[in-house]
């Protein structure tokens, strides 16, 4: 069984996940994706979908995708559910430095602010991208420290 990756959007989203989840499970195949919603361009409301990511991602140690109108939104529902460090990325810079210093386990994307071609750079390099540990530890530490003060 390989990587668990749970995916999510809202109806801004919805497009961009749909192009964006043929191309990984093919360049992927050791990874497992499960698209989590929604099903339509009908709008919703993007928490519904962060939760189910999060919560999934947090209960099975597993990664996540979230796309909404501009990323932000998905990212900030998204935090509030312990053990998820989810980081809004622009380019694929942002993407690896989110996983690699900040041990991101879910990646949200702006689908009004990123075109395909990026969107599929950010979750390609994020997803080949692995937390360094050593001097970062003591950061992710503090960070669990401060969920526990909740």
């Amino acid at each position: 069984m390989g990587t668990q990756v749970f995916v999510g959007a809202d109806h801004a989203g919805f497009a961009l996940k749909q192009a964006l989840l043929p191309i990984l499970k093919k360049e992927f195949p050791n990874f497992q994706f499960e698209d989590l919603g929604t099903h339509s361009d009908e709008s919703v409301d993007y928490p519904d979908f962060a939760e189910k990511v999060a919560r999934e991602v947090a209960s099975k140690s597993a990664r996540g995708i979230l796309i909404c109108g501009s990323g932000i939104g998905m990212c900030i529902a998204a935090n509030k559910i312990k053990g998820v460090r989810a980081a809004s990325a622009w380019d694929a810079t942002s993407a690896r430095l989110s996983r690699q210093h900040n041990g991101s386990n879910i990646i949200c994307i702006g689908a009004r602010l990123t075109g395909q071609e990026v969107a599929n750079e950010i979750t390609r390099v994020w997803l080949k991208s692995e937390f360094e540990g050593g001097r970062h530890q003591k950061r992710i530490d503090r960070i669990s420290q401060l969920e526990a003060k909740k």
